[in-house]
């Protein structure tokens, strides 16, 4: 097994402990748009998924339309999360050990405009090397296009980066890449991140200091 080069952390519900903020969020806004979401229905089918496809699959809104429910979607989430206190503190320690040994970069279907806050809330901006979100690609998760496109960013082989994830997206774009990928049981069942390398209950340095040795 290659050495570990490099770390990317897959953000909502990864590095951020926030589906159920983004949940709470989707419900107030379709329940507005005249179709509401239940709980169960956001975590069987749409959760992982990417805004967009979130939004234009469950709305079906393209154009104007979406891109004025995305802004309204993203400017309610920060209002919950952005003291930053969705990253646990486990999490925060675990960054800044990776951090000192290893490239750690973030790769997501949330837009930069929604996770740069919840980083800064968070106190760990500056321990990330470079975002890959929304803004930069064009087919978000399960498409593997943010992890080829973070790969690259690295400049290392994809059997040297480990993915950590929390949805069966984020783990079919993380191995679609060719990355290594850990799943962590915070969001989903540990049978719907079954295609995952390995699972873990939750990020903290042990976990992160086995992975780097």
């Amino acid at each position: 097994m290659s050495r570990v080069a490099a770390l990317i952390f897959d953000f909502n519900g990864t590095l951020s402990h926030d589906e159920p903020v983004l949940c709470a969020v989707y419900q107030e806004l379709f329940a507005e748009e005249g179709r509401p979401l239940s709980e169960s229905a956001y975590y069987e089918q749409l959760c992982g998924l990417s805004e967009e496809a979130i939004i234009a699959g469950w709305l079906g809104v393209e154009g104007e339309p979406l891109a004025r429910l995305i802004e309204q979607r993203i400017g309610r989430y920060i209002e919950r999360a952005a003291d930053g206190s969705t990253v646990l503190a486990a999490t925060r320690a675990a960054l800044r050990y990776a951090a000192e040994r290893v490239p750690v970069a973030i790769c997501s279907g949330a837009f930069r405009a929604e996770i740069e806050p919840v980083l800064d809330g968070a106190g760990i901006s500056s321990l990330i090397s470079f975002l890959v979100t929304a803004d930069d690609v064009i087919a978000g998760k399960p498409a593997p296009d943010g992890y080829l496109l973070a790969t690259e960013r690295l400049g290392a082989p994809p059997e040297a980066i480990v993915a950590f994830e929390d949805t069966e997206a984020g783990v079919v774009s993380a191995k679609a890449a060719g990355l290594r990928c850990l799943a962590v049981r915070s969001t989903l069942p540990a049978d719907r991140l079954c295609e995952a390398d390995e699972l873990v209950d939750r990020i903290d340095v042990d976990v992160v200091k086995r992975l780097l040795g």
